[in-house]
């Protein structure tokens, strides 16, 4: 089985500072980059999904936005992919499925951000693909969420979509344990 780590829209916007700010997006990038560490030493696939925003009025995730700095050095081998999205959903009018077929894919890693956005959205579409799919709990990230006047905050939003994720689409673990089953 030849696994694969799929990164998923680990941009400026989301961290300190940023348009769409996220809670703990810091530690969230240190642990992706513990599986981008890992995957890179033991030389398997890697793929970096970055969101374009391409809706008008979209107040974040433009082209003009570099990512974090930990990702910089994904030119260098073994990166198979850098892909855009302009879907939650990283397969959405991509060439994601295509790539990781192609790459000779067979299990998914993932890690990024939104919890309850992109990463959730393509982790379930990923298994619905027949993927067996692994989940980073501590390398993504959400944000609060406001339903009507009820306001839900960010770790009950992290718990709830990890929780939902959990067994049926993905096996959900921190990232260290990943790393220690590669």
């Amino acid at each position: 089985m030849t696994e694969a780590l799929v990164l998923i829209d680990l941009q400026n916007d989301y961290f300190p500072g940023g348009t769409m700010e996220l809670d703990d997006a810091d530690g969230a990038v240190e642990q992706a980059a513990l599986l981008l560490q890992s995957f890179r030493e033991k030389g398997l696939l890697i793929f970096h999904i970055q969101h374009i925003a391409k809706r008008p009025g979209a107040t974040f995730s433009f082209p003009a936005r570099p990512a974090p700095s930990f990702t910089a050095p994904c030119s260098r081998a073994p990166v198979r992919r850098r892909g855009q999205a302009h879907f939650p959903n990283s397969f959405r009018e991509t060439t994601l499925l295509e790539d990781l077929r192609a790459a000779g894919a067979s299990k998914l890693t993932f890690a990024g951000m939104t919890t309850h956005m992109c990463v959730d959205t393509t982790v379930r579409a990923a298994a619905d693909l027949g993927f067996p799919c692994s989940l980073a709990q501590d390398g993504c990230a959400t944000r609060a969420l406001q339903f009507g006047a009820e306001r839900v905050e960010a770790d009950k939003v992290q718990l709830a979509y990890l929780a939902g994720l959990n067994g049926a689409f993905a096996s959900v673990k921190p990232a260290r344990d990943l790393c220690a089953a590669l």
